[in-house]
């Protein structure tokens, strides 16, 4: 039978997955971490046929892996043919090459995993800016690790930058050209948003935020509050830009309701900075509900991510813990999570599946009154 056309019938690269227990790695739970490394890749469409697990007690500068167990992959990929290798840790760009060249195959880490699910799931001017960003400051780190083509001079009457400038040094040159336009950009975005916020603190608007790790049920719950139509899907980093919605409980209007970007274990630090201007929303918000996937056993490790992750914004407001997702635990699961819950006041026990079993958040809503104690603009 003939094959139909325009089919894509070449299979995907032979693909081995390295999950990594390294020593800074302090989760209680290094299977759930190995899910979270699964779901990227997922999220990412990639599809894998060996994975491997190792756990590290040391880091080898050069090669991150120590060599022993370099050895133990190089012979899983000379024996499988495999192609690419996902790397679960954020390596250097050398730390890249150096794995490249010992397993004959191209490698990937955890920042280019996460960078390219974020430059797939933005969609306003300001996300895609932003992602742009940071994939063009890892791009200039990448280009150190180019070897000695890239350090060639490239010389010649005319050229900007003078003669004697190396290809490595005009590629660099061309992409801070590129980030400093982006910026300049993203300055005009940012611009609006603070004339946004002038008018919203000077009308006293309550400003709620919805935070927490990603694939919490921000969307969901945002979705639910406010009958938006955000993305809302089973996968990581589903939305990344900040939706903001007018808030009404009980037919009475408590203010502005916003989404933003979920947060996620060793978040690449470029997006990080590139997301700060958006972030920095939260500085002026009067409360933040931070949602919890009470369903995933890592959750007592993702609320200590979403910390950190505020503690680098300098982010110091009221927190309401929501433990959303109780409809997928069992009674005697139920009890052991208001057990453990008991150290994170106050919070709520929600299920954004039902209106019903959002009631108590919608309750605490419309009892909810803000402090004033805003900074200035």
């Amino acid at each position: 039978m003939t094959k139909p056309q325009n089919v894509l019938t070449t299979p995907h690269p032979k693909t081995l997955i390295v999950g990594i227990q390294a020593r800074y790695n302090h989760t209680k739970n290094i299977e759930a971490y190995y899910d979270e490394f699964r779901n990227l890749l997922k999220t990412n469409e990639i599809k894998h046929d060996i994975e491997h697990f190792l756990k590290l007690r040391e880091i080898h500068p050069k090669t991150f892996i120590t060599l022993g167990k370099i050895e133990d992959i190089r012979k899983i990929c000379k024996e499988h043919h495999i192609e690419e290798v996902y790397i679960s840790e954020p390596l250097t760009t050398f730390q890249t090459k150096h794995l490249e060249d010992y397993f004959n195959c191209n490698v990937f880490d955890r920042t280019d995993l996460i960078l390219e699910i974020f430059q797939k799931a933005a969609y306003t001017a300001e996300g895609k800016k932003q992602v742009e960003i940071a994939a063009l400051e890892h791009a200039k780190t990448r280009l150190a690790g180019k070897g000695i083509f890239l350090s060639q001079q490239q010389g010649g009457i005319g050229v900007r930058g003078g003669s004697g400038e190396t290809l490595k040094e005009r590629e660099i040159r061309h992409i801070n050209l590129l980030i400093k336009g982006l910026k300049k950009q993203l300055g005009q975005i940012q611009k609006t948003r603070d004339t946004q916020r002038k008018k919203r603190l000077s009308a006293n608007i309550p400003h709620i935020c919805l935070i927490g790790y990603t694939n919490a049920g921000k969307s969901t719950i945002l979705n639910a509050l406010t009958k938006a139509d955000v993305l809302a899907e089973d996968k990581l980093f589903a939305t990344l830009d900040t939706t903001t919605r007018e808030l009404f409980i009980n037919a009475k209007k408590k203010g502005i309701l916003s989404d933003t970007v979920g947060f996620i274990q060793y978040l690449p630090h470029k997006l990080v900075e590139a997301f700060k201007s958006t972030l920095s929303e939260l500085k002026y918000a009067d409360l933040l509900l931070e949602v919890i996937d009470a369903s995933d056993p890592d959750w007592i490790a993702h609320i200590e991510v979403v910390r950190e992750i505020l503690d680098d914004l300098e982010i110091d407001k009221p927190i309401v813990y929501v433990f959303n997702k109780i409809d997928k635990l069992d009674e005697e699961e139920q009890e052991k999570l208001e057990t453990l819950a008991a150290k994170h006041q106050p919070h709520i026990m929600v299920s954004a599946q039902s209106k019903t079993e959002l009631t108590p958040l919608i309750n605490f809503l419309a009892e909810w009154e803000p402090k004033k104690n805003n900074p200035s603009v």
